[in-house]
């Protein structure tokens, strides 16, 4: 061994490594226990929670869903009319060509408004009920172009709310109606309201035509709003009607309520109750979350059920 070799210094050492800092964890905190709450306590909010479903699901159907089905509604009856019309089956009395008492809902009408761009089959019947498909011609009264006074009932607001701009048709305006008799054209008087003159009384072979619907806030009637419209023309002949002033059911009259499905919804309420309890008593083996996704789709579907016959409870003009 040379002796540069010898005199070689040796490498330095590595530098030691700065110990790591320890690291603080806070200690763990005791999880949070809840207390249940009192039955008297759940009772209520189960009530409330309940109250809130039906409230949503009422604002839901009236505000957007009943609008659907009015459309549904109005062409599905449109497509029945146009094949009656071209069968010359469409009624002009109170029953079918077989002398049969027409049920409520079927088309006997077809009125056009250009001005207010207004297009909608009438059917037969002024119900609550009745009156979610469209327009109704009330039964005590004559069809559009006969010999007398016609008077037909929309809504304003819900379903499609076909009445709603009536106020706006000017005096001397035109529209048409289209019956089994053909097609008639109107001339419209003016709009009045509870109070206001009526028109004068109709000479024979004359015929008039009266439509009805709610006044005031929307979803909120404050009375009844009457637009008088004349025949241009030759009054066609009468048909037969059955039905009379005195016979004509008070729900049939204009922001009549029909009570006749209450039963409907007794039984819409036991069962939105019936999922309510059903969901408590699941939630309790399986936890409040799943509970709830298990049952939501009963409960909204229960709640639609009692919404759906709130509004049959509702004023006919609504």
């Amino acid at each position: 061994m040379s002796a540069a070799t010898a005199e070689r210094p040796a490498p330095p050492s590595p530098p030691k490594r700065a110990a790591s800092a320890k690291i603080v964890r806070p200690p763990k905190r005791p999880p949070v226990q809840y207390l249940p709450l009192p039955p008297g306590r759940q009772l209520l909010r189960r009530c409330l929670q309940m109250v809130a479903i039906v409230l949503l699901a009422f604002a839901l159907d009236v505000g957007l869903l009943s609008h659907l089905q009015h459309a549904v509604a109005q062409q599905q009856l449109y497509n029945g009319m146009r094949e009656q019309l071209a069968a010359g089956t469409l009624p002009v009395s109170e029953g079918d060509v077989d002398g049969v008492l027409l049920p409520d809902g079927v088309p006997v009408a077809y009125l056009e408004i250009p001005d207010l761009g207004l297009r909608e089959v009438i059917v037969e019947g002024t119900d609550s009920g009745t009156l979610m498909s469209g327009p109704g011609h009330r039964r005590d009264t004559v069809l559009p172009g006969q010999a007398g006074v016609s008077v037909v009932l929309g809504r304003a607001s819900a379903f499609g709310g076909p009445f709603s701009r009536l106020q706006e048709l000017p005096p001397g305006s035109e529209f048409t109606v289209v019956t089994g008799q053909g097609e008639q054209t109107f001339r419209t008087i003016g709009v009045r309201y509870a109070g206001d003159p009526t028109p004068p009384a109709l000479q024979s072979g004359q015929s008039r035509l009266v439509l009805q619907t709610a006044r005031g806030l929307p979803y909120a009637p404050s009375g009844v709003l009457y637009l008088d419209a004349e025949l241009v023309g030759d009054a066609q002949d009468r048909g037969a009607r059955q039905t009379t002033v005195a016979s004509l059911p008070e729900s049939d009259l204009a922001l009549g309520v029909d009570t006749s499905t209450l039963w409907a919804l007794v039984f819409a309420l036991q069962f939105l109750i019936g999922v309510e309890i059903a969901a408590v008593l699941t939630g309790r083996r399986v936890g409040p979350r799943k509970g709830w996704i298990i049952f939501f789709p009963l409960t909204a579907l229960g709640g639609l059920w009692v919404a759906a016959q709130l509004v049959r409870l509702l004023p006919n003009l609504l």
